[in-house]
């Protein structure tokens, strides 16, 4: 009702060319002609594979035009008089370096007294000429509310129940809340395929649909591969220590899955490579059964002015039609180090990111890891943007003993068969990720000479390493120096 509403109020202003970006092509013509019959004008749709058509009546094309060719349409509107109504589907291809065409939308747009045509340009993404764009109105299709997503949700399972004998759908209500908490965000065409994919499957809406169904919606929404989907989250049962951090989501994980005023907005793991910052923010995901969502700062950055916060505008606007979700970012340092020698483009995407994250609205909950706290610009771990940041320091000698024995348990050893004490003082100063390839490495020892991995083979594994906090003892001593007094310990 809103869409109607709003569309009819710029319609009825007699703007001569509306833009309508919008990936459900079929829910804007339906509203176009609603108008169109409620004002009896004329309809007519148009498109390059169809030609000219008169809207909801199913006539053939004008057998005057030729169905593939702009010019001859747009001259065709120019001298026909109206009032009339015509939707052109897909038309952005023929407004890019087309002078010809620019110039018969401005003389249509001009002429619109003479005339009364109102050109309405439809696709997924439209970019106006300047040279219309006074003349031009923009409009954009509103996403479904839960009532309307309900509604779908109903029609879909009737569907299905009326092609299986009657037999219901089945499902609990806060799996159909979680459904339709997901589903926000995408339109009324997308979400009706999100929905089948769910009911058709089985006949049921399952806790397990949910996963999927966040995945073929990310598939949906046009992300240029900056944004990524990250399909494995964790559990905290695979994260060792960290109490504190597992605490502080435990108390704020209600107020942001319900969206309360003061839903926390996220925060900053700090602290060395290799010690667990990457599988804290997939566990954070898992626990608060989020998808992950993962901003690659390598594809960001474009050589072209301005696209590079093109393309991170893109994917914070992706982020927030996938709400709620958890939004990594990985090494952020290394995508807005501020310096000179990129004509100023990492200075723009700060004030970009900074912007969003101190005005975003959305369930969208932001994790930030980083090496290296000194290139971060200090505006952008303020309160307000970031709720905490936490340390993640080199794990302790009870943390190593749980890493140790999530290893081997992972690849089917029984820890109780090793004496984890030894084997945590053993890896003294090594971070969970080093304890790992040197489970991984004496693994590779044992298997070959066709025995089961012992201590022995553990310890040698161990003592084969030289850790990072031995290779980079003066940075990691700094790094921990400075986060004493300044952090939260994770």
């Amino acid at each position: 009702m809103a869409d109607t509403k709003d569309l009819s109020m710029i319609l009825d202003a007699k703007i001569p060319v509306v833009a309508i970006e919008s990936p459900d092509e079929t829910q804007v013509l339906s509203l176009l002609l609603r108008f169109a019959m409620q004002r009896h004008l004329s309809f007519y749709e148009w498109s390059a594979t169809r030609g000219l058509r008169l809207a909801g009546f199913g006539s053939q094309p004008d057998a005057e035009l030729n169905a593939s060719d702009p010019p001859e349409l747009l001259a065709h509107i120019a001298r026909t008089p109206g009032p009339a109504l015509y939707a052109l589907c897909d038309f952005h291809p023929y407004l890019k370096d087309e002078p010809l065409h620019i110039r018969y939308l401005k003389d249509i747009a001009q002429d619109y007294e003479k005339l009364q045509n109102t050109i309405v340009l439809i696709s997924h993404e439209l970019k106006i000429p300047p040279e219309i764009g006074r003349m031009t109105a923009g409009f954009s299709l509103s996403m479904p509310t839960d009532d309307e997503l309900m509604s779908l949700v109903r029609s879909q399972a009737k569907e299905w129940s009326s092609q299986h004998a009657g037999r219901r759908v089945k499902t609990d209500q806060a799996t159909l809340d979680k459904l339709i908490s997901n589903l926000r965000g995408v339109s009324h065409a997308d979400a009706r395929i999100l929905i089948r994919h769910a009911i058709f499957s089985d006949g049921a809406v399952t806790e397990s649909d949910i996963p999927e169904i966040n995945r073929l919606k990310f598939d949906l929404l046009d992300t240029e591969g900056v944004l990524h989907f990250e399909y494995d989250t964790e559990v905290f049962g695979n994260v060792a220590g960290l109490h504190n951090l597992k605490r502080w989501l435990s108390l704020r994980r209600r107020a942001f899955i319900e969206n309360t005023a003061d839903k926390p907005r996220g925060l900053l793991l700090l602290g060395v490579q290799g010690g667990g910052k990457s599988l804290a923010a997939k566990s954070i995901a898992g626990f608060w059964g989020l998808p992950l969502l993962r901003l690659d700062f390598g594809t960001l950055y474009n050589k072209f002015f301005g696209e590079t916060e093109r393309n991170l505008r893109n994917s914070l606007k992706q982020a927030e039609l996938m709400a709620p979700c958890a939004l990594w970012m990985d090494e952020i340092e290394k995508g807005l180090a501020t310096g000179n020698s990129d004509n100023a483009t990492s200075k723009r995407v700060l004030g970009t990111l900074l912007t969003w994250m101190a005005e975003q609205k959305k369930a969208v909950f932001v994790v930030a890891t980083s090496n290296d706290i000194t290139a971060l610009p200090p505006e952008l771990i303020r309160k307000g943007r970031l709720d905490e940041v936490f340390f993640v320091d080199l794990p302790d000698h009870e943390t190593r003993m749980e890493i140790f024995r999530i290893h081997l348990s992972k690849r089917d050893m029984n820890s109780l068969d090793f004496d984890l004490g030894m084997l945590a003082d053993t890896a003294d100063g090594f971070t969970g990720a080093e304890i790992e390839q040197a489970v991984v490495s004496a693994r590779y020892l044992s298997s070959s000479q066709d025995q089961p991995t012992t201590v022995d083979d553990l310890v040698a594994a161990l003592n084969r390493t030289y850790p990072l906090s031995v290779l980079r003892a003066e940075s990691i001593h700094g790094l921990r120096t400075w986060a004493e007094g300044r952090t939260v310990p994770a």
